[in-house]
């Protein structure tokens, strides 16, 4: 029998799991484990709140986790209820699928101060993450600045956008849905240190930033290049900067506008203890489609600045890291014997959801490369065992369930459920009988 431990339960981890079950079959028992008590991160608290479409790939992770051999052991947290060397002490196999779920550095003067966020923590508090439900961003002030050009971007604008009847259908928590329907946010500048041709945002997420109730894009004719140059693009951008141009031609005047700032990279922010203003720096491209600074700047009023620059993967004691990247260190997936890293731990944050397929089914077969018919380690029952003793409240995919039920009734009309933001709420759940 092999034993294979994965830790992490978003969409890395559970692709991983299925493909070492098509792999090894009944003759793998393969433990899913999650610091917190609900499983498919990234899908739970980092998808938009509007776009349950993309959310409902979690039925395909489901389907795994109710299989015999797989088995999700939420609420254990790696580091203060069990180490990496006590897990490889007891698997054959310890897959890192922990996901880059920490903001990169805005590394400027002026970005320690009240009124800046990273996105994971933005998304985090209207997605209802425990360690970010108490944030209380600052939304007294009339305008945003957000710093980046890919679709987190997008949707943080769009969130800060939406009229309240507007998250009718999604899942958006109840503390953020209240802050919104109060936000006194009126403007938002989106800031992007390159131009149009290289953004990271996708036709489908910048098409809803034009179909907004009270709010409207607003791009510069100015910052477009010549059109002909959009023939050299790839396909999906270029729908983009089609997107772009037609938001350009067709200026619509509404109560919240979104501007579009390209050749833009903030230099420092300031304020008395809180955010006033971004001191903004205009950029040119280089023939290698580098941006540099120019030495022209000029000022942005703003109270509330989110910085969407990507994300970095935690680091675990005793586990290589390479800063630089800010993922684990890895040779293809492979960290030290027995101790592998898949999806953004692996990558770091590059490509979709749907990448961690592939990645996932690599990861599998390299394990079943290195550990052939497995060993005689204890698996799951010397997890559980260890686990007991340390007095942790493990939640199982069962337990789950009765965490979603009760989401799920909690729900407003319409939409599919109110989550809990605290982790005591989402344990009660999830023992209630």
């Amino acid at each position: 029998m092999r034993h294979i431990a994965i830790i992490g339960s978003g969409p890395a981890g559970y692709y991983t799991a299925e493909a070492c079950r098509n792999i090894f079959g009944d003759d793998a028992h393969i433990d899913i484990i999650d610091k917190l008590p609900v499983p498919f991160g990234l899908i739970r608290t980092g998808v938009a709140p509007d776009h349950q479409s993309i959310k409902a790939v979690s039925r395909r992770y489901e389907a795994v986790a109710l299989t015999d051999t797989v088995r999700f052991v939420g609420n254990v947290a790696i580091g203060k209820d069990i180490n990496i060397e006590e897990l490889q002490s007891l698997y054959d196999a310890v897959v890192l699928a922990t996901g880059a779920p920490h903001d990169r550095p805005l590394d400027i003067p002026g970005a320690d101060l009240s009124g800046v966020v990273g996105s994971a923590a933005f998304v985090g508090w209207y997605n209802g993450h425990p360690e970010y439900a108490q944030l209380n961003p600052s939304l007294h002030g009339t305008h945003a600045v957000i710093i980046g050009n890919g679709n987190v971007a997008l949707d943080v604008a769009r969130i800060l956008s939406k009229t309240s009847e507007e998250f009718s259908g999604s899942d958006i928590v109840a503390h953020a849905r209240a802050a919104l329907a109060e936000s006194h946010i009126r403007h938002i500048t989106l800031m992007g240190r390159r131009g149009p041709h290289q953004i990271a945002m996708t036709p489908k997420e910048l098409s809803e930033l034009g179909k907004l109730e009270r709010a409207a894009p607003r791009v510069d004719p100015v910052d477009l290049p010549e059109e002909g140059a959009d023939a050299m693009l790839e396909p999906g951008i270029r729908k983009s900067v089609t997107l772009l141009r037609q938001y350009a031609a067709n200026p619509v005047a509404k109560q919240l506008m979104v501007d579009f700032d390209f050749y833009a990279i903030p230099v420092a922010i300031e304020g008395d203890g809180q955010v006033q203003r971004v001191i903004v720096e205009h950029t040119e491209l280089d023939d290698m489609g580098r941006s540099h600074g120019t030495g022209e700047r000029y000022t942005i009023e703003a109270s509330l600045v989110i910085s969407c620059i990507g994300y970095q993967t935690p680091m675990i004691e005793g586990v290589p890291y390479e800063h630089g990247r800010g993922r684990f260190a890895n040779d293809e997936g492979r960290i030290l014997p027995g101790l592998y890293c898949v999806g953004w731990a692996r990558r770091g944050p590059t490509g979709t959801i749907g990448t961690n397929k592939p990645d996932g089914l690599m990861i599998a077969g390299k394990i079943a490369e290195d550990i052939g018919d497995g060993t005689n380690k204890q698996g799951r029952a010397g997890l559980d065992m260890l686990l007991a003793e340390r007095g942790v409240d493990v939640i199982t995919f069962r337990d789950w369930q009765n965490i979603d039920e009760a989401e799920t009734a909690r729900a407003l009309p319409g939409n599919p459920r109110e989550k809990f933001t605290q982790i005591s709420d989402m344990v009660s759940a999830a023992y209630k009988e």
